[in-house]
């Protein structure tokens, strides 16, 4: 029997992750889910849940807080986790694009040093798994491969820069840890299901849709040829809990990218058939959609934060021949984005009038 520890609970991945292993992995012993004091309330059902298909597993909600030493955890949950803990995720980040730079750097780099020196007093530990993001690339341009890294690039924001200087310090941490660090492209709901948590990423296309329906054209934004990397979730979490306990993994940073990308026009394209039954006339130049989205009203209507336009002129491509080597053994594969626009749309629609689903936009 072993434990399993994780950042980032209540979060999407980090849920969709613990049900994944649950039902894939028959030895789980014990699950501590770190959860900050503000979160608490808001996890206990989700556990709940939990407790109920799988009562063999015992669930152990922690408060803490992984900018502060040992995670500010109480001492009585430090030596109970030091004792069971064998496989430790990191999930815990800010994703906002239009985050700020302080608030960025506190949770996804000091946060990550944090976890790192903690790490090293959990004498039992067989694998740490770090969720980075394929975007570390900032602007580099041209085919991103899994063994690269560093870089003179400036970044599109905040995000992920922090979250590239959060990596340089786990890539360090290689020759101390077994480690394996994550790199997904676009995250979006389940393939089958459509189900999702939140309407970021991807979704910020359909609420720009959504917005401009009453018009009788709808242009593209821009030239629209920049890759558009989307995977669901059950890819993530499937690869992951593969990855988790594959030899081959350990010490490898992999590219969780969809193999066969299409580019952000035909993906608008696709998604305006599905949701409007429209499709796209004309085109809008780029600056004039920034200029337009400068405007908080403009953008809070539209449900579309300005950061995300950056993507539509990002002329990166995210190699992931490594992670597809590994996963073939288990028969992983992320399917193509228009098998899963359906459930995609379908979703969207059933909960888009839904603010919980909705990120703030300010």
């Amino acid at each position: 029997m072993s434990g399993y520890f994780f950042t980032g609970f209540p979060g999407f991945i980090c849920q969709e992750l613990v049900r994944e292993l649950l039902a894939t992995k028959k030895e789980i012993s014990d699950i501590f889910l770190l959860v900050l004091p503000t979160q608490k309330s808001m996890s206990l059902p989700v556990i709940q849940t939990y407790e109920r298909l799988y009562p063999q597993t015992a669930f152990h909600l922690i408060e803490g807080d992984i900018t502060q030493p040992d995670l500010m955890m109480k001492t009585e949950d430090q030596e109970l986790i030091r004792e069971r803990t064998e496989f430790v995720f990191h999930l815990a980040a800010i994703y906002d694009l239009a985050v700020k730079k302080e608030i960025a750097f506190q949770v996804n780099v000091n946060g990550t040093k944090e976890v790192l020196y903690w790490l090293k007093s959990l004498p039992n530990l067989k694998r740490f798994m770090y969720f980075s993001t394929a975007y570390v690339a900032g602007k580099r341009e041209g085919k991103i491969r899994e063994d690269e890294l560093v870089h003179k690039c400036s970044f599109k924001n905040h995000y992920e820069e922090t979250k590239y200087l959060a990596e340089v310090l786990v890539e360090n941490e290689k020759v101390n840890l077994p480690i394996t660090i994550i790199r997904p492209g676009i995250v979006k709901g389940h393939s089958q299901t459509g189900e999702t948590i939140k309407f970021d990423g991807p979704y910020l296309m359909l609420n720009f849709l959504h917005s401009l329906r009453f018009l009788p054209l709808i242009p593209h934004l821009g030239k629209g040829d920049a890759e558009f990397n989307v995977v669901p979730i059950d890819y993530i979490v499937k690869s992951t809990c593969f990855l988790t306990h594959s030899e081959r993994a350990l010490g490898k940073t992999l590219h969780l990218t969809n193999p066969e990308p299409i580019t952000i026009r035909e993906a608008y394209t696709v998604l305006m058939d599905k949701l409007l039954k429209k499709a796209p006339k004309g085109s809008i130049p780029l600056p004039l959609a920034k200029t337009f989205l400068r405007v908080p009203t403009a953008r809070k209507w539209m449900k579309v934060e300005r950061e995300a336009l950056d993507y539509f002129t990002w002329k990166g491509s995210l190699d992931c021949t490594e992670a597809r080597s590994i996963l073939e053994e288990a028969g992983i594969v992320c399917p193509p984005f228009h098998l899963t626009a359906d459930t995609m749309v379908k979703y969207y629609n059933d909960h888009k009038y839904d603010e919980m689903k909705h990120i703030h936009i300010s």
